[in-house]
């Protein structure tokens, strides 16, 4: 594996990671109850779901051209491509559009009624599945050769690639959480504001993975 290579994945992983920063600054500013061990633990799980999507296409693929071919190999990843694509966009635009949704609905609420919202293992790892799962594609892109024939990874360093994108990941994925969770603290109390600027944010990145699949962006 060349320095060249290397310094590809690094950058592969910091593009991948960027849905998850956005999410991170959503978790940071929407949970109120926020601790250093929620925190690592959100970052781990995007980090380990944005390694753990490129090697299952990564391997998807190869599977396919084992039993099939090359070319059936590449149709398959385009395909997987599309469909993930459109999974990722419909759970960020349901889980953002009821962030929305309940934020606009405090704004006619007494103060008193208003509720702070609380961390949620479960839509962390629906949070973690919807900003890594079109990641699969990347594992498709794997197999791309350069111009010497070469591919970007094989059977043995695609192991350390997803490794740097995991790192990758979950450093710029704290970053984002201590930014959004400094955010929070500024608008103390203000559940209505930080749950519609999470849910806008949501909805955004939703939109913005289908237009970066179809526009190539």
């Amino acid at each position: 594996m060349t320095l060249e290579i290397l310094i590809q994945i690094v950058l592969f992983g910091i593009a991948l990671s960027m849905d998850a920063f956005a999410v991170s600054v959503t978790d940071g500013l929407t949970y109120t109850d926020i601790n250093k061990k929620r925190i690592f633990f959100i970052a781990g799980t995007f980090g380990v779901m944005q390694a753990l999507m490129p090697l299952i296409g990564y391997w998807l693929v190869e599977i396919v051209e084992v039993i099939v071919g090359q070319a059936a190999g590449e149709a398959a990843g385009n395909v997987m491509s599309t469909i993930v694509t459109w999974i990722s966009f419909a759970l960020l635009m349901y889980i953002g559009g009821k962030m929305l949704i309940e934020a606009v609905k405090d704004l006619k609420k007494p103060a008193e009624e208003k509720e702070s919202k609380k961390f949620s293992v479960k839509e962390v790892l629906i949070f973690g599945v919807a900003t890594a799962i079109d990641a699969l594609a990347t594992g498709v892109a794997f197999h791309a050769k350069d111009a010497t024939g070469v591919p970007l990874s094989n059977n043995v360093t695609i192991w350390l690639h997803v490794t740097i994108i995991m790192c990758c990941t979950f450093i710029i994925s704290l970053i984002g959480l201590f930014l959004g969770n400094k955010i929070e603290k500024l608008l103390k109390g203000k559940y209505e504001i930080t749950g519609i600027i999470g849910g806008t944010i949501l909805v955004l990145l939703g939109i913005w993975i289908v237009l970066s699949h179809y526009l190539g962006i």
